[in-house]
């Protein structure tokens, strides 16, 4: 195999993994998935079924990722944070043709604890504080925080805060422009 499952792992069939993606203890990838390469979930997650991940995710413990979810490249997902996959649930009724699809973007991060309610798109680049509930869209470099989620500033590719002079900001990564409340790369 080019990837690692640890021996308690559960992986079912119809699973695709990329090389070098790492699956550790007690996790349980469902099928139809696909991980693309170089990610790692560690503990006691679980992915699917019909999933789609893309290269470099890093899902940290406890994190649970249902049907509905898709993940682009280079996501960060923290500890115990949540994904819902229906809007108004109860045990009683099943529900599982109204799962609404939630995006996350490339190079997003998702801090411990916070709640992605389901149907949103997280933007490329945005970071999530920890404990935030998130039920809207999330424009890309954003930085949010709170419950619900409010944006209170930007970030850049680095994950850190942008300071901006004349509405121009860089960072080690790129150099950044605020335009009408949206942030663009000017220059990588």
């Amino acid at each position: 195999m080019s990837y690692f499952v640890h021996k308690t792992a559960i992986i079912d069939k119809n699973v695709t993994i990329g090389k070098n993606s790492k699956i550790w203890h007690f996790s349980h990838i469902l099928s139809n998935t696909t991980i693309g390469e170089n990610c790692s979930f560690g503990q006691n997650c679980v992915v699917g079924g019909n999933v789609d991940i893309g290269d470099g995710v890093k899902v940290q413990n406890n994190v649970s990722i249902y049907e509905g979810v898709e993940i682009e490249d280079d996501v960060f997902l923290g500890p115990s944070m949540v994904f819902t996959n229906v809007i108004n649930p109860r045990a009683f009724i099943v529900r599982r043709d109204e799962f609404k699809k939630t995006l996350l973007k490339k190079g997003c991060s998702i801090g411990a604890n916070a709640t992605i309610v389901c149907g949103v798109t997280i933007g490329e680049y945005s970071l999530i504080g920890s404990g935030a509930v998130v039920n809207r869209n999330v424009k890309p470099y954003a930085l949010m925080v709170g419950v619900p989620a409010k944006q209170i500033g930007w970030v850049g590719i680095s994950g850190d805060t942008l300071n901006f002079i004349d509405n121009i900001a860089h960072d080690e990564f790129a150099t950044y422009r605020l335009k009408d409340n949206n942030l663009e790369v000017i220059e990588k």
